[in-house]
């Protein structure tokens, strides 16, 4: 129970912190925005690695743990109540956002969650989607590997690092997602397109995760 406790923190921090900075710096009106929104997301991977990596893991997101699932390091128990306290820990995250920009008038309160959206369309940010994630699950199943020796004590860097160059790429075009449950908090209180394309943001990162994982299998050596 503590590991999913850990998780329903570690997620709630990257929602709350993640998605609060793309509001308050108007994430998309300028490339100082999209930077900082960039940087913020990977900062809260980074710090949450070193706060909570050593009770859960910190996977903080349902497509890692699907990830990790498919290539044998989690249980099948275990991951379901990682991606349940990952989900409520990102609807207490949205919820205590929205309440917060509720207050601020200079914020329009149907943009103040941060809610991914599909500004090309749902094909377009499905493969941005599952591309990205793919990316991202391979670095996390690579950066945590037992063949890696002492490197992989700096996974919460590399981690944490590569998920601001994701942010970087994908902010345009979905507002990054690569994590269901950072979308579904925030959709579930700014509704209407964000709820409709919310199946992009859960489909789309479990693909990519998936297909991670089978990459990963072919080409990472036995670990011992």
């Amino acid at each position: 129970m503590k590991k999913y406790l850990a998780e329903m923190v570690g997620t709630f921090v990257l929602t709350l912190l993640g998605c609060g900075t793309a509001v308050s710096l108007g994430c998309g009106i300028d490339t100082a925005s999209v930077v900082g929104t960039a940087i913020a997301f990977g900062l809260c991977v980074i710090a949450m690695a070193y706060t909570i990596g050593g009770i859960s893991g910190c996977h903080i997101n349902p497509a890692i743990t699907l990830g990790v699932l498919l290539n044998g390091g989690i249980s099948a128990k275990d991951a379901c109540g990682y991606i349940c306290g990952q989900v409520i820990g990102a609807i207490l995250a949205a919820a205590v956002l929205y309440g917060i920009v509720s207050m601020d008038p200079a914020i329009v309160i149907t943009t103040a969650t941060g809610a991914n959206a599909c500004t090309y369309g749902a094909v377009n940010g499905l493969i941005v989607e599952i591309v990205l994630t793919y990316i991202f699950v391979l670095v996390v199943l690579g950066a945590t590997s037992k063949t890696n020796g002492a490197t992989n004590n700096f996974a919460g860097l590399a981690i944490g690092l590569s998920l601001i160059l994701i942010h970087l790429v994908g902010i345009h075009y979905t507002g990054t997602s690569v994590n269901p449950a950072r979308s579904i908090g925030p959709a579930l209180f700014e509704g209407g397109q964000a709820l409709a394309d919310l199946w992009v943001f859960i489909v789309g990162p479990f693909v990519g995760a998936a297909l991670a994982a089978g990459c990963w299998k072919m080409i990472s050596c036995d670990e011992k």
